[in-house]
């Protein structure tokens, strides 16, 4: 009964003998050579048999064959509309309001009345004024002839003259305050605010109203000061406004001063405004060219990470091992993001990519970039 345990470690002994010590003679066996062939194989069939094995180690990818094209870059900045004048016209005089007040909303002109004052006792002032410049000037005229027929000094000829020319000041500063009495539009544009109602009383400095134009507005914003050299005087511009407007300008100020609390520089741009359908004050997402730059278009999907978390790609090198190369975001569109530091041409794996590493013998399948 023991003999039977016996044979079968015989057995399982001499087959591993065969599998293991006499491999290739086995081997040989089951494809119907000798072991003498088997010993004797072609070294070139051999070396292809090896290259076989190499090629079918590569990890399969497939890459996008990526030209580099110039796109125009742009600074994006959030800003907000501003109106391109905006006035408080306030009195210069005291006294009150005998002009019918305008509403906010009513459309001016240059020179239209906002406030008329009452004038009191100014025009009387003027022809009191008007009166003694008439005695200066016929005392002027008599001491003039005196002196040249040697009957007056030259004391009595200044003194004449000198009020004469006190009366003529007299006149103009009358005239001038009897001016004041009407408060007119400095320019072109839409009431803010109610002007001055019907008998208040002004004083100098009392606002009468607030006059804003609007037909051309300023687009305001602040530029990151590490984008400032981007931005060039007369650069073209575009915004969305709150509303969904879309709305471009060009850029027609830039400061020279940062901003001592954010360190970013004031930019303003000017649109045109015809129909006033652009409010002050609304919000605007800004972009303003700038000079264009190599990129390439990717899908975004082809982004990245490498072991230090930079974000990036990886392109088929020319041994067919992979690199990695950082990346900067240019633009991002529907379809792809245009991104640069690449080289002006790739191949950038757009599948697999997060299966291999810098270094690594890929197999890649191409497809061109759809232009």
């Amino acid at each position: 009964m023991r003999i039977v345990p016996i044979l079968t470690a015989v057995a399982v002994t001499a087959s591993l003998y065969l599998v293991v010590i006499e491999r290739d003679d086995l081997m040989a066996f089951a494809r119907g050579e000798s072991a003498s062939d088997a010993g004797h194989a072609d070294p070139a069939a051999a070396g292809g048999q090896q290259t076989a094995q190499a090629e079918e180690s590569r990890v399969g990818v497939v890459a996008l064959r990526s030209k580099a094209r110039t796109i125009g870059n742009a600074v994006i900045l959030r800003g907000q509309t501003q109106a391109i004048r905006q006035v408080e016209v306030r009195a210069e005089t005291t006294s009150t309001v005998i002009s019918e007040p305008l509403r906010k909303g009513a459309h001016v002109k240059k020179g239209d009345l906002l406030c008329e004052l009452d004038p009191g006792t100014r025009p009387a002032t003027l022809l009191q004024a008007q009166a003694q410049l008439k005695e200066a000037e016929i005392n002027l005229t008599a001491s003039s002839k005196l002196s040249e027929g040697g009957y007056a000094s030259e004391t009595r000829l200044a003194s004449s003259e000198a009020a004469q020319r006190s009366a003529q000041a007299a006149v103009a500063a009358a005239e001038r305050e009897i001016a004041l009495l009407k408060i007119t539009a400095p320019f072109d544009g839409l009431l803010e605010s109610d002007t001055a109602e019907l008998g208040s009383l002004l004083q100098p400095g009392s606002l009468c109203g607030t006059v804003i134009q609007l037909n051309t507005i300023k687009l305001v914003g602040y530029v990151p000061e590490a984008e400032v050299n981007k931005v060039s005087l007369g650069a073209t511009a575009g915004a969305k406004l709150s509303t969904g407007q879309q709305v471009q300008g060009e850029v027609t100020f830039l400061s020279r001063s940062a901003d001592p609390t954010t360190r970013t520089f004031e930019v303003e741009i000017t649109v045109p405004n015809p129909d006033l359908s652009i409010r002050d004050g609304q919000t605007a997402d800004i972009a303003i060219s700038s000079a264009g730059s190599l990129s390439h278009k990717l899908p975004q999907s082809a982004l990245t990470l490498n072991n230090e978390g930079q974000l990036g790609v990886r392109v088929v090198g020319a041994d067919s091992t992979v690199v990695f190369y950082p990346v900067q975001l240019l633009r991002d569109e529907a379809d792809g993001v245009w991104l640069g530091g690449l080289p002006e041409t790739a191949d950038v794996i757009v599948v697999g990519q997060d299966f291999v590493t810098e270094g690594v013998a890929v197999a890649a399948t191409y497809r061109e970039t759809e232009q």
